[in-house]
């Protein structure tokens, strides 16, 4: 059984796209097959982990969809990067955002992206979905494909209060398009642990949100180490394997395995 997990936040900056490579290869390293697709026209999980130029790539997620939406004939296995720590990944560039804008006339256009990962999510025990920052089209679609959506909060107020809007489209989903769609839980990310504004945020977040959803135990902590690997092209694991922040990614890892 394959596991589609859509790691979502309307607001940039909150460590979606780290959170989706961590956790990537935290779970590659547990012994799982992992597929990354980086679902945002920036294309910042394909740059984070190594692949610099991403608008040059001829074969990306838009090339995949456009041939689903055009009903041609797709190889599974085409486009997709294996990456040396043990994931694959299906990269992304600007070209998505064109898609975006064509998907709106397209039949069943909530359902594109859960069309592409059934001709290839039997190879995968995990696929996890970077979103774009926003609540547009493809981020509908990745929700139509996903079993359940994991929402990485920074520990801030902006932050925080954008989470409701997001709950609001995840419960309209399940209603209308993905019946089986589960909030997989709510990971505080950049937590400084030193003040009393980032406890704060939580507690209100989780009296706010504590009694519906689930709520990771282990947070994320603020640090520099990890604002630096998006730059070289690799996980925390190896930029700073003993440091807070690969312990966390390890601890969220197993909170995911446990389900």
């Amino acid at each position: 059984m394959c596991k589609v997990i859509a790691i979502a936040n309307q607001k940039g900056g909150v460590g979606k796209t780290t959170t989706t490579g961590n956790l990537g290869i935290g779970l590659a390293k547990a012994g799982e097959k992992v597929l990354l697709i980086d679902a945002d026209a920036q294309g910042s999980l394909t740059a984070s982990l190594g692949y610099e130029n991403p608008d040059a790539m001829e074969y990306t997620l838009a090339t995949a969809l456009g041939k689903i939406i055009n009903e041609e004939d797709i190889d599974p296995q085409e486009g997709i990067l294996h990456h040396e720590e043990g994931v694959d990944l299906m990269p992304s560039n600007i070209e998505l955002s064109g898609l975006e804008v064509s998907l709106v006339n397209v039949m069943s256009r909530e359902l594109v992206l859960k069309e592409y990962l059934e001709t290839i999510k039997d190879q995968y025990s995990y696929v996890l979905v970077d979103c774009m920052p926003s609540l547009g089209m493809v981020t509908v679609n990745a929700f139509a494909a996903a079993d359940s959506v994991l929402i990485p909060v920074q520990a801030a107020y902006l932050p925080a209060k954008g989470l409701e809007q997001l709950i609001k489209t995840i419960q309209k989903v399940k209603r209308q398009i993905n019946p089986g769609l589960e909030i997989e839980g709510i990971l505080m990310t950049m937590v400084d642990g030193r003040t009393n504004y980032a406890k704060e945020i939580m507690q209100l977040l989780s009296e706010g949100y504590g009694d519906q959803i689930r709520f990771f135990k282990n947070n994320i902590p603020l640090s520099v180490r990890a604002a630096e690997i998006s730059a070289i092209g690799v996980s925390i694991y190896e930029h700073d394997p003993k440091g807070r922040v690969a312990e966390a990614y390890r601890s969220l890892t197993k909170e995911v395995l446990a389900g």
